[in-house]
């Protein structure tokens, strides 16, 4: 083959994958949003998880900020009528309907995390299981939403700040023996909420993102669906602002089949070729089956070229979990956006 035939071929190639590329990541389109009356993502600074004073982000590595923000949650906690300062334990833990009602009244919106009880329940809950938050090793998809009112978030000894929950007695023999108590227990605690009683806290004071948590986002059951079904009855009933996401390119294409008058978008990060279908997730390669009205992506890559790319195509760009002033200074120029933890954003 001759060199200008090589490079005649090399840049048709070239120009065939740039397309499919592009093609793979366009959100959805301005006609599509048009016709259905789609509404953006609300202008906010999203605190992740609720303002909490326990839990996600509360690390060594941002404690210079965090006293501040954890500060800031339990004023605001305790003006909505959670707690008192008379307590010397967490009062708005990560994913409270203490830590909503403080975002609240911070003036901050929410982003939050639902989940499948154990008898079908919707509960707000980040992890599949309670260790981190509760110390309790259980799976959230074994427990009744019975049986999560009576285990508290962040209990004794935990403190203001906290990360980590202490792990309750018993909870790290291999099989853990853990048993849920048969009464609740004394003095004030948070719990997992029902997602229902979260939207009656919120009442459409703040708009939401609210994120459909899966465990394997490469697979889909039954499950899957009854969470999607479960999770818009209730939006559907709820007079408030909205968006919806997932990291499932399948929980965001049910929405694009059912509700395409809903703002979407794909939750994504940067992920190593080890992992083929999380690095193609990183790359937004599965945007084609959820067409996301923005794409929510870890806050490290707001200047990726899939990024930057889809942005140009129109996506609203969001960060992810965002946790001090120097992060925010970082990556701020890449997103319309932040979704926020640890440090009180300038606003």
């Amino acid at each position: 083959m001759s060199s200008s035939k090589f490079v005649r071929r090399a840049l048709v190639g070239g120009a065939l994958a740039a397309g499919a590329a592009l093609w793979a990541v366009r959100p959805r389109s301005f006609g599509d949003k048009q016709k259905h009356f789609v509404p953006s993502v609300p202008e906010a600074w999203y605190a992740h998880r609720g303002l909490h004073d326990a839990g996600s982000g509360l690390t060594e590595e941002y404690a210079v900020e965090s006293a501040a923000y954890v500060a800031l949650a339990r004023s605001m906690a305790i003006k909505a009528g959670y707690g008192s300062a008379a307590e010397s334990g967490p009062i708005a833990p990560e994913n409270s309907l203490a830590s909503f009602a403080a975002a609240c009244e911070a003036g901050f919106g929410i982003e939050l995390d639902l989940q499948l009880t154990l008898d079908g329940q919707v509960v707000v809950v980040h992890d599949p299981d309670l260790m981190r938050v509760a110390g309790d090793p259980r799976r959230i998809e074994d427990l009744t939403y019975d049986e999560l009112t009576r285990i508290p978030l962040f209990p004794a000894p935990a403190e203001p700040g906290d990360a980590v929950a202490h792990p309750l007695p018993k909870s790290q023999m291999n099989p853990p023996l853990v048993t849920t108590p048969d009464a609740a227990p004394d003095g004030y605690y948070q719990h997992v909420p029902l997602f229902a009683d979260v939207l009656r806290v919120v009442a459409g004071r703040v708009p939401l993102i609210v994120e459909y948590k899966f465990d394997d986002n490469a697979a889909w059951d039954e499950r899957c669906d009854e969470l999607m079904e479960k999770g818009d009855e209730l939006l559907r009933a709820y007079d408030g602002a909205y968006v919806i996401e997932s990291f499932n390119p399948r929980a965001v294409d049910w929405y694009r089949q059912h509700r395409p008058e809903v703002c979407r978008g794909q939750l994504a990060e940067g992920a190593p070729v080890s992992n083929p279908g999380a690095w193609a997730a990183g790359l937004l390669a599965f945007d084609w089956l959820s067409r996301p009205d923005f794409v929510a992506y870890d806050w490290h890559g707001g200047n990726s070229p899939q990024m930057r790319a889809t942005r140009a195509l129109g996506a609203t760009a969001v960060s992810w979990t965002v946790r001090s002033s120097d992060e925010l200074a970082e990556c701020d120029d890449w997103f319309d956006r932040h979704i926020f933890e640890a440090f009180v954003p300038r606003r």
